[in-house]
């Protein structure tokens, strides 16, 4: 079975080619990819713990739902894309910033990504894949800053990145959260 392929990037985001997903991350490459947050009417944030068979960060809690862009997609596409297929909903996103990160794992993979953060607000229903997702919950930011500085974690490596900026975007301070 052919695996899917990420899109290999330079430091400024500028696409210099394609390479199977698994490669990429056994190389520790620079490759697109997303993180979605979501937040419903009360301001509070869309948790969902990684399903356990994940290739990394299995059981981990982190934002609503994180991938990697399809060649030729483009990244509210992919986002509107992996949304459907984790959580089982869509909704309005907009993106909000991007930043880079590097997280070697213990079983040898690295993540090396340009991550195009992007939000949104639902309310409905969510019905997750539980290949994707163990489970899920909304929290205030408060709570997930607590929780977060108790047991750090429990939480995936990009969590800890983007979160903050995501509340600074939100006029959230990090300290007045809770930290």
């Amino acid at each position: 079975m052919n695996q899917p392929e990420v899109i290999l990037v330079t430091e400024f985001d500028e696409a210099i080619g394609t390479m199977e997903k698994m490669e990429a991350h056994r190389r520790g490459l620079l490759h697109r990819a997303f993180s979605v947050f979501i937040l419903n009417e009360a301001g509070d944030i869309l948790l969902q713990q990684r399903a356990m068979g994940k290739y990394h960060s299995p059981g981990l809690w982190t934002n609503a739902c994180c991938s990697h862009q399809f060649p030729g997609e483009t990244t509210a596409d992919a986002a509107h894309r992996r949304l459907m297929e984790e959580m089982g909903f869509d909704c309005p996103l907009e993106e909000i910033f991007a930043f880079t990160y590097r997280t070697a794992f213990d079983n040898g993979l690295v993540e090396h990504e340009f991550d195009h953060v992007l939000i949104g607000t639902y309310n409905g229903a969510i019905h997750p894949d539980s290949t994707e997702v163990n489970d899920y919950r909304y929290m205030s930011a408060s709570q997930i800053l607590e929780l977060m500085e108790q047991e750090p974690d429990r939480f995936t490596s990009w969590f800890h990145l983007a979160l903050p900026r995501v509340l600074k975007h939100l006029n959230m301070s990090v300290t007045s959260a809770g930290m």
